[in-house]
C-alpha cells in the first residue's frame, strides 16, 4: 500500500487504519478475534491498538484479555513483524495510574501477554492528577532506552497538558512522544478547537482518534430507536442513538450523498473524511465480526474531493470545545 502514514518522528509507518482491539474478549470472543485480525491484516491492514484495561468491565473478565489473545494471535500466526502493536497503560485493576513503578510493571505485564519482546507504540491511557508528570515522562523514556517499548503516545491529555510533557521532556533530555490519540469523530469536533490539532501540528504528532465512527452512529445503522434496540446492536447502540437529532440526521443525509458517488458504504466515508483531517495519521474503528471488515477497509482507499470534505464538514456544523 502506497498510503502508509509515518508515527511522528518515528520510524513506525502504518497503513492509515488502526484495528481497536477493546471488543476482543468482550464482543467478540477468541476465535472471532482471531478470524477479525486474519481478516484485518489480508486486506491489508497492519496496526492494531489495544491497552492493558480492556475489557476488565466485562463480568468474568480482569483486564488485559484483549492483549491476551492478541499475543496469542502473534504467536500461532507467527506475525509479530507484519503488525504495528499499540497498548496503553493506566486502567487495569492491578496496575492503576503512571507512577514510575506502575508504568515499569505494567509494562512488563502487557509484554508478556501480548507475547513479545516490545511493543511499537505505548501510550500513557489517561493523565493522573495523582503523579508528579515528570515521574511519568521519565518512566516512558526508561521503556524507551530499556528497548520494551520503542515509541510514546498520550491520549486523553488537554493541550496544556500534552504542551507540559513536551517541556518536561526537552528540559530532561527524554524521549518525545510521537502520537496523540484523542475521541475525535465527525460528530466530536473538539479537537479541532480545543488546542490538541494545534500541539499536534506543531510537535508533528500523528493523531489517532478513537470513537472514530461516534461509537456507531456514523455507521448509519441506527437511525431510528428501534434499529438501536434490534437484536445483535451493538452495546454502544442507545448511546449511538444519542446522536440523532436533527444535526445528526444531517450528516448521515451527506455522508449517504457521497457514499453514492463513490459506490462506497457510510461506513468508508466517515473514516475517509476522518483519516484526511489534518494531523491525522489513521482511524482506530473496531469489528465485532469479519463482516464489518471490508467497510473498515475500504475507508482506506477513497480520496474525498474538497468539495465533498467541505459538505460533510458542514453537514456537521461548526464544533464545541465540549466533547
Amino acid at each position: 500500500m502506497s498510503n502508509r502514514v509515518q508515527i511522528g518522528r518515528s520510524e513506525l509507518a502504518v497503513a492509515p487504519l488502526s484495528l481497536g482491539a477493546n471488543v476482543f474478549g468482550w464482543t467478540a470472543d477468541r476465535d472471532t478475534s482471531f478470524a477479525v485480525l486474519d481478516g484485518f491484516v489480508a486486506g491489508g491492514g497492519d496496526f492494531v491498538d489495544t491497552a492493558d484495561g480492556y475489557s476488565a468491565w466485562v463480568p468474568g473478565n480482569s483486564g488485559g484479555d484483549s492483549e491476551k489473545i492478541i499475543g496469542e494471535w502473534l504467536t500461532a500466526r507467527g506475525s509479530r513483524d507484519a503488525v504495528t502493536i499499540a497498548t496503553k497503560v493506566s486502567t487495569h485493576p492491578d496496575f492503576p495510574g503512571l507512577a514510575a513503578e506502575n508504568v515499569r510493571t505494567a509494562a512488563d505485564a502487557s509484554l508478556a501477554r501480548l507475547q513479545t519482546d516490545r511493543i511499537d507504540l505505548y501510550y500513557a491511557h489517561f493523565d493522573d492528577a495523582e503523579t508528579p508528570l515528570a515521574e511519568t515522562v521519565a518512566a516512558f523514556s526508561d521503556l524507551v532506552d530499556a528497548g520494551k517499548i520503542r515509541a510514546i503516545g498520550v491520549s486523553n491529555y488537554t493541550a496544556e497538558r500534552v504542551a507540559e510533557w513536551f517541556q518536561i521532556a526537552r528540559e530532561g533530555g527524554y524521549h518525545l512522544p510521537v502520537a496523540l490519540q484523542p475521541h475525535y469523530n465527525l460528530m466530536e469536533r473538539g479537537f479541532e478547537v480545543n488546542g490538541l490539532r494545534a500541539v499536534a501540528e506543531a510537535e508533528e504528532l500523528s493523531v489517532f482518534p478513537y470513537f472514530g465512527l461516534a461509537k456507531g452512529f456514523l455507521a448509519g445503522k441506527y437511525r431510528d430507536e428501534a434499529a438501536a434496540q434490534a437484536e445483535g446492536a451493538s452495546p454502544r447502540a442507545g448511546q449511538a442513538i444519542g446522536y440523532l437529532d436533527d444535526r445528526g440526521r444531517r450528516v448521515l443525509a451527506a455522508l449517504d450523498a457521497v457514499a453514492v458517488e463513490h459506490g462506497a458504504q457510510v461506513v468508508s466515508v466517515a473514516l475517509a473524511w476522518l483519516r484526511l483531517q489534518p494531523t491525522v495519521g489513521a482511524p482506530i474503528a473496531s469489528a465485532r465480526s469479519t463482516e464489518q471488515l471490508p467497510a473498515l477497509l475500504a475507508s482506506m482507499e477513497p480520496d474525498l474531493s474538497p468539495a465533498e470534505l467541505a459538505s460533510l464538514t458542514e453537514a456537521a456544523g461548526v464544533p464545541s470545545r465540549v466533547e
